[in-house]
C-alpha cells in the first residue's frame, strides 16, 4: 500500500497562538515570542573531520550542523528535507520538552514515523525555557554518523541569568568510528555477536586528528588518498579569547559510547548550568561529560597571555585506546596557530577507573539558589529499573527488569491515540522492580537469557513517580559499565547515587530533599545506583533509555505513557508506516 503523501503547509501544525497559550499554561513565559524558521536539507557527503575520509551527515553541508539561537518562548520550525538516496530520518530535540507537541520530538516508532528519502518535513515547536539543549538524529544508530547540532535558547530581557560573562561560545563533544552506521548495526544483531569497539577518534566541534600512519583499516596503497592529516576538515578548533575576559562555554556530549573528561590547560571552570538549569556554582580542573549531557561553565582568560593552551577531550569509565581530542585556546594577539609550548598530553587527566572522582561531580552539583524547583514530598510510584546485558535466542541484548525493548512498526503514540490494540502489547505488565533480594548484581548473571517486548509503562496523568537506575555486572566477569540514561519530554529532581546495590529501606534517608538539580541525562556508574524523581504531567508518550548508541539499538530502554486522553488531534505527517497506512 502506498504510503500517504504530506501536504505541502506542514500537514497539521498547531497555530502559534495555540502554542503560546501552552507554553504560557505550563512555563509562565510571555507570549511574545519570534517565530524563527530553518530550512534544512540532510544528505550524506564524504568530509574527513578526523583527516580520515569517510561519508558523514551534513545539514546544509555544515558538520556539524547549525546552531539553533532562540530566545525564550520562540516557536521554532525546521523545514526539514530527506535527501539521503536509501536512509530514513527523525530528528529529536533534546532537552525540549514538547509541551502540548508530543509529535515532534523526532523519535520514529514512538511519536512518528520516519521521514522517508526525498520527503519533506516540518517540525514545529516552542522552547519554553532558556538553556543549553541538542539536536540529533533518533532513527537507528544513526546519530554517530554526523546529524547532530547544539541548540541555545536565552531568557527574556526582563529575566537576566544569575551570571555574568563577555562573550558566549559551544563546544559540541563527540567520539567518532570509521566504520558505517550499518556496519556496526549488523554486527550487533549477528550471531556471533561483533562488538563496536573503541572509537577511532574524539572530536571537538567536529574535528579529530587520527594517526594516518596507525591506519589499520585500509591498505597501505591507499591511505594516502583517504587519510591525510593536511586537510582542512581536520584542522583542531581554535578558541580564541581576549586577556581577562570571561567566557561561558556551553559544553555538550552527543557521543555514541564514551564518557569523557573535559578539560582546559592551566585553567579553571566554573560550572553553572546543567540540563538548562542553574547550578550553585563549583568549580573544576576537568568536567566529567556522559552522552546526553549539556553544561555551561565559565572561563576566566586569566593566565599568562603570551602562549596559548591546550584545550583537550579524553575517555573515562572504559580501558580505552582512543587518543584524546585536542584543540587550541588561543589568547589574542597570538596566533592561532601557535602550538602551545607543552605536550598534548600534559592536561591532568584522572584514571579512567577513578568512580570516586566522577561519583563526586555528579553529587556537587546542586540547584542554584533562588532557582529551587520545590521536590514533591512524596512519590505515588517507585520503580526500580536493573541494567543487565543478555542473550534472547542467542542474541546478545541489554535488558531492564530482564525485558529488552524493541520498537514497534506503528509508532506508539498514534497506536495509542487511535486505539489500534494490536499494534503493540498492549498486555504487556511493566516490571516495576527485580527480585533485589537475590540478585548478585557482583556477578555475571546465572540466568543470562532475558526476553523481548514492545509493551510501555503506563502511568497516572500527573503521578510523582521515583526511578531507581540500578547497574550490574555484564556477561563478562568483573564488569560493570557507566550508562547515562536520558528522559524525553520531562525533566527530573536527581535524589541521589551510590555504589552497590540500592537499599530500599535505607538509601531513601540520604536523599537530597533540599535543592536537587533538575535534569534531562544523569548517569549510573558502574556497580551503582541512581534515584530520580519526576511528574509525570506532560501528555503523550516519551522515550526513556540509555544514550550509549549500541546499547539502546540493543535494547536498553522503556517507553512511558501517560494522559495521552488530553493530547490534541494528530497531524497526519507524522503518519506513513506499520497500521497508519491506512
Amino acid at each position: 500500500m502506498m504510503r500517504p503523501k504530506r501536504s505541502s503547509d506542514t500537514v497539521h501544525v498547531f497555530n502559534l497562538m495555540v502554542l503560546c497559550f501552552i507554553a504560557l499554561f505550563f512555563s509562565s513565559v510571555l507570549c511574545q515570542g519570534k517565530i524563527r524558521r530553518f530550512k534544512w536539507e540532510v544528505k550524506y557527503e564524504f568530509k574527513s573531520p578526523d583527516c580520515f575520509e569517510k561519508l558523514v551527515i551534513t545539514i546544509n553541508g555544515k558538520f556539524p550542523g547549525p546552531t539553533i539561537k532562540a530566545q525564550q518562548g520562540d516557536t521554532i520550525v525546521v523545514e526539514l528535507k530527506n535527501s539521503f538516496m536509501t536512509e530514513n530520518v527523525a530528528v529529536h530535540w533534546h532537552g525540549i520538552r514538547q509541551i502540548g507537541t508530543p509529535w515532534f520530538d523526532g523519535v520514529e516508532g514512538v511519536t512518528q514515523c520516519p521521514i522517508l528519502p526525498g520527503e519533506v518535513f516540518i517540525y514545529q515547536f516552542v522552547v519554553d525555557r532558556p538553556g543549553t539543549y541538542m539536536y540529533h538524529s533518533h532513527y537507528g544508530m544513526q546519530r554517530e554518523s554526523g546529524l547532530i547540532g547544539m541548540i541555545q535558547v536565552s531568557p527574556p530581557a526582563t529575566e537576566p541569568e544569575p551570571f555574568t560573562y563577555d562573550y558566549d561560545r559551544n563546544f559540541l563533544l563527540t567520539d567518532w568510528y570509521h566504520k558505517s552506521m550499518s556496519e556496526k548495526a549488523t554486527g550487533l544483531a549477528s550471531i556471533p555477536f561483533k562488538w563496536v569497539g573503541e572509537p577511532q577518534s574524539l572530536m571537538i566541534q567536529g574535528r579529530g586528528r587520527f594517526n594516518c600512519s596507525n591506519n589499520l583499516t585500509t591498505p597501505p596503497s591507499l591511505v594516502s588518498g583517504v587519510c591525510n592529516v593536511s586537510n582542512a576538515d581536520c584542522s583542531r578548533f581554535i578558541l580564541t579569547v581576549i586577556p581577562g575576559k570571561t567566557y561561558r562555554l556551553r559544553i555538550g556530549s552527543l557521543t555514541a559510547l564514551s564518557a569523557l573528561s573535559f578539560q582546559i590547560e592551566g585553567h579553571n571552570l566554573t560550572v553553572v548550568e546543567a540540563d538548562g538549569h542553574y547550578v550553585e556554582p563549583f568549580t573544576v580542573k576537568n568536567l566529567f561529560v556522559y552522552s546526553g549531557e549539556t553544561y555551561s561553565v565559565l572561563l576566566k582568560a586569566d593566565q599568562n597571555p603570551r602562549r596559548n593552551y591546550w584545550i583537550t577531550s579524553s575517555i573515562v569509565s572504559r580501558p580505552a585506546t582512543t587518543p584524546p581530542a585536542t584543540a587550541v585556546l588561543n589568547y589574542y594577539p597570538n596566533h592561532p596557530r601557535r602550538r602551545p609550548p607543552t605536550s598534548e598530553s600534559s592536561n591532568i587527566v584522572p584514571e579512567w577507573n577513578d568512580t570516586r572522582s566522577r561519583l563526586a561531580q555528579s553529587l556537587a552539583i546542586k540547584a542554584r539558589r533562588g532557582f529551587i524547583h520545590a521536590l514533591p514530598e512524596n512519590s505515588d510510584k517507585v520503580i526500580v529499573l536493573l541494567n543487565t546485558q543478555n542473550e534472547v535466542n542467542g542474541y546478545r541484548r541489554w535488558s531492564v527488569n530482564n525485558v529488552s525493548y524493541h520498537h514497534p512498526k506503528t509508532p506508539y503514540l498514534i497506536a495509542l491515540k487511535q486505539n489500534l490494540t494490536n499494534a503493540f502489547d498492549w498486555r504487556f505488565t511493566a516490571p516495576e522492580n527485580y527480585d533485589s533480594r537475590n540478585y548478585d548484581i557482583f556477578a555475571k548473571p546465572l540466568n543470562a537469557n532475558a526476553t523481548t517486548s514492545d509493551g510501555i509503562y503506563r502511568l497516572r496523568f500527573n503521578s510523582t513517580v521515583d526511578v531507581i537506575l540500578q547497574n550490574a555486572n555484564t556477561m563478562n566477569a568483573n564488569n560493570s559499565e557507566t550508562h547515562p540514561w536520558h528522559l524525553h519530554g520531562h525533566d527530573f529532581w536527581v535524589l541521589g547515587y551510590g555504589e552497590g546495590k540500592f537499599n530500599e529501606s535505607e538509601d531513601p534517608k540520604r536523599y537530597n530533599r533540599v535543592d536537587p538539580i533538575k535534569k534531562n541525562t544523569v548517569a549510573v556508574q558502574p556497580f551503582g545506583w541512581t534515584a530520580l524523581r519526576f511528574r509525570a504531567d506532560n501528555p503523550g508518550v516519551w522515550s526513556f533509555h540509555c544514550h550509549i548508541e549500541s546499547h539502546f539499538f540493543m535494547g536498553m530502554g522503556i517507553v512511558f505513557e501517560s494522559g495521552i486522553d488530553k493530547v490534541s488531534s494528530l497531524p497526519s505527517s507524522i503518519m506513513g508506516c506499520g497500521q497508519t497506512k491506512r
